[in-house]
C-alpha cells in the first residue's frame, strides 16, 4: 500500500511558514534594535556637543577674570565664587551634574559682568573686556542651540522607547526613557551682556 505524501508536504509547508515567521520577526527585531541603538548614540553625541559648548564658555571665563582682576581689587569674593563654580563644572560627571554646575557658573559669571558694568565703566569700555564678553554672549547662544537639539534628540529617543512595537525591543534591551533637560527657575534669568553703556 502506497503512503500518501500529503502529510509530509503539509509538515514541510508548516515548517517553512514557521521559519518564515521566525526570520521575519528576527529581521524586525534586529532593525528595531539597531534603530534604537542609533537613536541613543545620537542622544549621547548631542549631549557631548552640549558639554563641548559649555566647556568653551567655561574656558573663556578665566580669560575674562584675568583681564579684569587687576582693576577689580574689591571683588575677590566674586573671583573666588567663579573659580569654585568652574571647578564644580569641570568635576561634574553626569548630565544633570554638568547642567547644575553650568547654571552655577553662569550665575557667578553674571555677577562679575554686572559688577563690571555697574562699578567699573572704564573697564567695561576696554576692548579686550568687550571682546571677551561678546565671546561669552556668543557661547550662551551656542549653548541654547545645542540644548535645543539635545532636547529634540531625547524626545525622539523617548518616543521610540515608549511606542509599540519598539517599546518591546527597548524593554528587552533594558533601554528606558531619558529624563529630558528642564530649566530651573534660575534658568529664566539669562546672562546680561550689555556692551553699550
Amino acid at each position: 500500500m502506497k503512503k500518501s505524501k500529503k502529510p509530509l508536504i503539509a509538515g514541510l509547508i508548516f515548517v517553512v511558514v514557521i521559519l518564515g515567521i521566525i526570520i521575519t520577526f528576527s529581521i524586525q527585531y534586529i532593525n528595531m534594535s539597531n534603530n534604537l541603538n542609533n537613536t541613543k548614540i545620537a542622544v549621547d553625541t548631542q549631549w557631548a556637543q552640549v558639554e563641548n559648548v559649555m566647556q568653551r564658555r567655561a574656558d573663556l571665563i578665566p580669560n575674562l577674570t584675568r583681564t579684569v582682576k587687576g582693576s577689580m581689587k574689591h571683588e575677590e569674593k566674586v573671583f573666588g565664587d567663579i573659580a569654585n563654580a568652574r571647578k564644580m563644572f569641570n568635576n561634574a560627571k553626569t548630565p544633570n551634574g554638568k547642567l547644575k554646575a553650568n547654571e552655577e557658573l553662569n550665575n557667578k559669571t553674571n555677577v562679575l559682568i554686572n559688577a563690571i558694568h555697574e562699578n567699573y565703566p572704564t573697564l567695561a569700555s576696554n576692548q579686550n573686556v568687550k571682546n571677551l564678553m561678546t565671546e561669552l554672549s556668543g557661547s550662551e547662544n551656542r549653548i541654547a542651540v545645542e540644548r535645543k537639539r539635545y532636547i529634540e534628540d531625547v524626545s525622539y529617543y523617548n518616543q521610540k522607547v515608549a511606542n509599540f512595537p519598539t517599546s518591546m525591543v527597548a524593554s528587552m534591551k533594558g533601554m528606558h526613557p531619558i529624563t529630558n533637560f528642564k530649566a530651573s527657575s534660575e534658568g529664566e534669568k539669562t546672562p546680561v551682556v550689555d556692551l553699550e553703556d
